[in-house]
């Protein structure tokens, strides 16, 4: 006997029931639909339909999949019931049936009749038949039976001392240690230790070797506490800042390479890179001077955060941001998933900007840098971001700034300087920083202390500062010795000294001493003392 098979769909049943239960061919034939169960039945030959069956997917739960294949057997009775006394007969001929198997399509089985019938008065009443039809979830629904509980609190053990192991690793020496300790057989299968290390998390990680003591803090850390994503709600109100080692070589004018470090400063809220630049080395003049032209550019933000890198941590990065008013966070220690969106940018960078860079030859740190400024602002800041649903640019545009306005460059100069305290020595009016002597203007020779700002980079910016409002004074010029042994020295001038106000008396004497004098007269007493004369002799 030959079988004929047919495909029919959910679509299908309602259209020829809906339409006087007479079968005809229906348009819906062709159409790959989500409720489709495949049945073979009758006389005739085999016929295989080319449509994939979706009940297979991956992405539908299993126990949908049994629901929606109970669903689709029986809808031919839900969607046009029978007459009276014609139930059982229905049934009986879709029992005749062979259906594709809803989890492998290469299988066919048969429903019996007390199944269909069954599932059919389950789903006739209720509000959700493809829920009541769906299989129950197993009460011991992952609980794996082989896997001891001796053998599950060995692996952990496990993992907690070698997470940098690999599950294959970690399995051999789970069968090794089963040898030496009887009560961990029998060790279950390499595939069954790999779903529990997954479903517990326990995945493998790339932490040092010999991790330092803020390592396994920041590890430990990361295991008590919740990672989430973050996004400020003002365009300009946090920067994010980081240097990068590039992967491609600069030739220096000496003919040495370099990797170079870019610098980067993305704005939180519109992704926008408010300043890119290559330097030869990360340190706090290079940080500055990037910084300074993104204040130029964009003005200033209110908060900036940072890692904890030695540029970012220096004297005058902190109290340039402090007297501008920026407030400065620091990610925690070993912590650089907090400054993720900095991590996301240099993934662009290497893979578009630097990748076109590979291929030239002689690269010089002046042609990347333009080349850097003109992928920015051509590229970079007109690409739509997956993230915020649009371009950097056009976000930057339409959100709510916050931003301040810029000061002049000079404020900007003098903003990022360290402060030092020195007492000047009174012989010449001189102070001593760094080994370099610095000459006071003679009005402030006569200060006990004084203090100065400038910066660890440039020596030749040493300004005098006012103690209390820290207010510029004056420059100090290193001393010239040369220039100080041609005799030529400055009058100083008292113009503005106001002179001291003295009465006039005849008395030559000074007021304490006739005081005294008068006082010891007024006792009566005769002189203490005994004259005698002065012999003088010639």
């Amino acid at each position: 006997m030959a079988i004929n098979a047919e495909v029919g769909t959910i679509g299908r049943w309602f259209t020829q029931k809906m339409g006087g239960c007479q079968s005809r061919i229906n348009p819906l034939q062709g159409s790959d639909h989500r409720f489709d169960p495949v049945y073979l039945h009758g006389e005739g030959q085999w016929k295989r339909t080319e449509r994939r069956d979706p009940m297979s997917e991956p992405q539908m739960p299993m126990w949908q999949r049994w629901a929606q294949f109970r669903f689709a057997v029986i809808g031919e009775l839900l969607s046009c019931p029978p007459q009276k006394g014609q139930l059982q007969q229905a049934i009986k001929q879709l029992a005749r049936k062979i259906y594709q198997h809803p989890i492998d399509p290469n299988r066919r089985i048969r429903i019996g009749s007390s199944t269909i019938e069954r599932w059919y008065y389950k789903a006739r009443g209720a509000a959700d038949p493809i829920a009541v039809l769906g299989r129950k979830i197993r009460s011991d629904a992952g609980i794996r039976w082989s896997m001891s509980k001796t053998v599950l609190a060995a692996l952990k053990t496990q993992y907690e001392a070698h997470r940098r192991w690999n599950v294959q690793l970690h399995y051999d020496n789970l069968v090794a240690l089963s040898r030496e300790q009887p009560q961990l057989k029998p060790v279950p299968s390499y595939k069954t230790v790999l779903r529990c290390m997954r479903d517990n998390g326990w995945l493998r990680t790339h932490e040092p070797a010999q991790p330092s003591l803020g390592q396994k803090r920041a590890a430990e850390r990361l295991q008590r506490r919740e990672v989430r994503s973050y996004e400020v709600a003002h365009v300009h109100g946090l920067w994010h800042l980081d240097f990068h080692q590039a992967k491609i070589g600069i030739l220096d004018p000496a003919g040495r390479w370099h990797r170079p470090m870019a610098l980067a400063i993305l704005d939180d809220h519109s992704r926008l890179c408010c300043h890119l630049q290559f330097y030869l080395a990360e340190t706090a003049e290079c940080l500055v001077h990037g910084l300074t032209q993104a204040f130029m550019k964009r003005g200033l933000p209110r908060a900036l955060m940072t890692d904890n890198g030695a540029a970012m941590l220096a004297e005058e990065t902190r109290r340039g941001l402090q007297r501008l008013a920026i407030q400065h966070e620091t990610t925690l220690p070993y912590s650089p998933y907090q400054n993720g969106k900095q991590e996301s940018f240099w993934g662009q960078l290497e893979s578009r900007l630097l990748e076109l860079l590979r291929g030239a030859e002689n690269l010089k740190l002046a042609f990347v840098n333009q080349a850097a400024q003109a992928w920015i602002e051509q590229d970079y800041h007109r690409r739509h971001h997956s993230e915020i649903k649009t371009t950097p640019l056009q976000r930057m545009l339409n959100g709510p700034d916050v931003a301040r306005p810029t000061p002049d460059s000079d404020f900007l100069r003098l903003a990022f300087t360290r402060r030092v305290r020195r007492t000047p020595r009174r012989s010449d009016a001189t102070v001593v920083v760094d080994g370099i002597r610095y000459e006071l203007p003679v009005r402030f020779g006569h200060l006990r202390s004084v203090f100065l700002r400038a910066p660890s980079w440039d020596k030749s910016r040493m300004i005098l500062v006012d103690p209390d409002t820290d207010a510029p004074l004056a420059r100090l010029l290193p001393q010239d010795k040369v220039e100080n042994a041609s005799g030529m020295r400055r009058i100083i001038n008292q113009q503005n000294m106001a002179a001291p106000v003295v009465d006039s008396t005849d008395n030559p004497l000074p007021a304490l001493l006739r005081k005294w004098l008068a006082d010891y007269a007024a006792t009566g007493l005769p002189p203490a003392y005994l004259p005698k004369e002065e012999i003088t002799h010639e």
